[in-house]
């Protein structure tokens, strides 16, 4: 597209390209919509298949009415690929969502993650990238109504920060995450548009963009690797339901509909209803790392020495393979540490061969059919019965957790007696549909099972608030990206789980990705430097060592810390304060300790304000939303009404994850937060 002179009134100019830009995506639609396949398809499955491509496509077209369609513009000083000569002309591209291109074919709007586009994230003034001009848009209500120049080449023009950059930032959220594709920063960009062949770990504290860094690395992955990742598939794994359904119109708005979305829950859910819930100590336990080597060692324990020859009987002739030269077979597997499906599949080959060998050693001719009828033969089929059982990873784990004795065999020297005892089920099960299953059993026949078969791998994997997995659960979703990549999002800081990880070197460890590439995110964009600052004085006591966001915001007012006379006057104090925060635009987040969410619901209900439960959609006439704190995790309101944070603190096993689950209290508000409070603040926040 060339680059050519503005008019008069370059906001007439640019209104009249988005007309035409929108005119044109619907044309794209309606294009898809018209293909006829009833003659292009051999069968109903092949047009069932087409028929869900297409549909596909349609809803990747969709002109979303409040979403730009471009939010940015680069004039380039030469041809892009070309020589740079003298007098060449420039071109023009204008920055989107998605690509739309005219009838003709030429573009119209370049999608975000082409590399033509990349300029317009990583080009400055000491590096222009042959970009004389970016160019930024404003929108109100899906209307452009602004835009901004910076003139990278004019040694003239001073450098200063974009407005419209900054009041995208701060726009208040009503509703679901927003994508983040017109503000990506230098350092997000390279991390989004890293190689799908290497894993990245991304350490972020509150507000520095790693959620929606995570989530455009998989749209731009999918858009640079898209027929791989058709094949192999992508997941995106969070920490509750909530989060996911604040999350989960992210990529749909980048016109990516293909990624599963999942808790490590739904992960390993498939075997067991969980119903139970361990102790603390018994979940940590069941978590460690360690219980995998106790899980190998009970599966293999189902390998025995076989006592008897196999006497293979076919026609008038009989072959027998002696006892020895079958448990060499059942010692060489073993040594090859397969799968146990894959060598109890593999036994039975072995000892057919063997049997083909003979025959063959007898003048007989045996071909492959013979060797598979053998492989079938009742004896051999007895011999693998008793030499290489079939093992149910259910009822194994079923009775690694019942069976005092048979845990105790296979946690010699892994686990001590009182760890043992911790995670024996304290009225053992009859059966694996009456066991009280909980989240941390799931994960140990998840493991169990991959002992067993191999746990099919995808192309990529995102795996948000990581800290908090356990040693288990990491290897669990390791196992769905063994030959793929991931992303690794999290926050040391905000570890609030027993087992949460200490380090990303262990938690890559686990996840089988040692590596991976650890980037940090300290450029806070969204938390207001006077509440992040606050915040941070927790890191000393939470996470030591670990880099303080530097917010880019300074909103002097953004923070109030108030003390209430008596616990009896507090909810009083809490529903005033949400009416505060209600008479500002935008999201209001009412964060409490669990203990507390029905005194408060019970308070807002008398109060005649309704309220909405994390997952709720907030919209313009239902904007509060009651937090318990152990979900606020990965959420963001515009202003957050924080309630007593000793009681946050208190809900929690130990001081330490206390005081991790109020740093993440402190840190949901995106413009402005009240702290109220009638018990003694924690010491490090009086």
């Amino acid at each position: 597209m060339p680059a050519h002179e503005e008019s008069s009134n370059p906001l007439v100019r640019e209104r009249e390209h988005l007309a035409a830009s929108r005119a044109a995506l619907r044309a794209m639609r309606e294009d898809v919509q018209a293909l006829d396949i009833r003659d292009v398809t051999a069968n109903w499955v092949n047009a069932a298949v087409l028929q869900a491509q297409m549909d596909d496509r349609i809803k990747a077209l969709a002109d979303l009415a409040h979403t730009p369609l471009f939010f940015g513009r680069l004039d380039y000083l030469h041809e892009v690929g070309a020589e740079k000569a003298e007098g060449s002309e420039g071109e023009q591209f204008y920055i989107g969502r998605r690509h739309v291109h005219d009838a003709h074919g030429d573009p119209m709007v370049i999608d975000w993650r082409a590399p033509v586009s990349q300029p317009f994230y990583q080009a400055s003034r000491n590096n222009p990238l042959d970009v004389d001009r970016r160019r930024r848009f404003g929108y109100t209500g899906g209307e452009l109504t602004a835009y901004e120049d910076e003139h990278l080449t004019d040694p003239a023009e001073t450098e200063q920060t974009s407005n419209l950059l900054q009041t995208e930032i701060e726009r208040p959220r009503v509703g679901p995450m927003r994508d983040i594709v017109a503000t990506i920063q230098p350092e997000q960009d390279e991390i989004v548009r890293s190689d799908l062949g290497g894993t990245v770990c991304v350490q972020g504290g509150p507000g520095t963009g790693k959620t929606a860094v995570g989530l455009h690395r998989v749209a731009y992955l999918l858009y640079a690797h898209r027929e791989r990742l058709a094949r192999t598939g992508t997941l995106v794994v969070g920490p509750n339901r909530s989060f996911l359904h604040y999350i989960e119109q992210v990529l749909p708005a980048l016109g990516e509909l293909d990624v599963r979305q999942a808790t490590v829950e739904d992960l390993v859910a498939a075997r067991v209803d969980v119903r139970g819930q361990d102790e603390s100590g018994a979940a940590v336990i069941k978590g460690d790392a360690r219980m995998a080597e106790v899980l190998r060692r009970a599966i293999r324990s189902h390998v025995t020495p076989p006592v008897e020859p196999v006497v293979v009987v076919r026609g008038s002739r009989r072959w027998r393979i002696p006892a020895y030269e079958v448990e060499e077979m059942t010692t060489e597997l073993l040594a090859r540490d397969m799968r146990y499906g894959a060598a109890h599949e593999a036994l039975p080959q072995r000892i057919a061969h063997a049997v083909l060998v003979r025959m063959e050693e007898a003048g007989e001719a045996p071909d492959d059919r013979v060797q598979s009828a053998v492989a079938r033969n009742p004896a051999v089929k007895a011999a693998v019965k008793a030499v290489w059982p079939a093992v149910d990873p259910t009822k194994l784990v079923l009775r690694l957790l019942t069976d005092a004795e048979f845990l105790a065999t296979h946690a010699e020297g892994i686990l001590t007696g009182d760890e043992q005892k911790q995670i024996l089920m304290a009225r053992p099960a009859r059966s694996v549909k009456s066991a009280k299953w909980t989240a941390a059993d799931a994960v140990l026949i998840d493991e169990a099972a991959d002992l067993v078969a191999r746990t099919h791998s995808l192309g990529h994997v995102v795996i948000d608030e990581a800290q908090d997995l356990s040693p288990m659960q990491y290897r669990a979703v390791g196992r769905r990206c063994s030959t793929g990549s991931a992303t690794v999002l999290g926050d040391l800081a905000q570890g609030t789980t027993p087992w949460s990880t200490e380090s990303w070197e262990q938690a890559l460890f686990h996840l089988g990705k040692t590596d991976a590439l650890v980037e940090e995110l300290t450029a806070g964009f969204r938390v207001p430097r006077e509440v992040i600052a606050y915040a941070s004085r927790l890191l000393p006591a939470i996470s030591p060592g670990l880099a303080p966001v530097e917010s880019v915001r300074e909103t002097p007012g953004s923070l109030a810390v108030r003390e209430v006379a008596t616990a009896g006057e507090l909810d009083a104090a809490v529903v005033a304060a949400c009416e505060e925060s209600l008479r500002h635009e935008g999201s209001i987040g009412l964060i409490t300790a669990d203990a507390r969410v029905p005194a408060l619901a019970a308070a807002l209900d008398a109060a005649g304000h309704g309220h909405l439960s994390p997952g709720e959609e907030t919209t313009a006439a239902s904007r509060l939303t009651l937090v318990p704190a152990s979900l606020a995790k990965g959420l963001e309101y515009d202003y957050v009404v924080l309630d007593e944070p000793a009681a946050v603190v208190d809900g929690e096993p130990d001081e330490r994850t206390g005081l991790r689950r109020l740093y993440v209290a402190l840190t949901r508000a995106v413009s402005g937060l009240i702290v109220l409070h009638a018990a003694p603040l924690p010491e490090r926040l009086a």
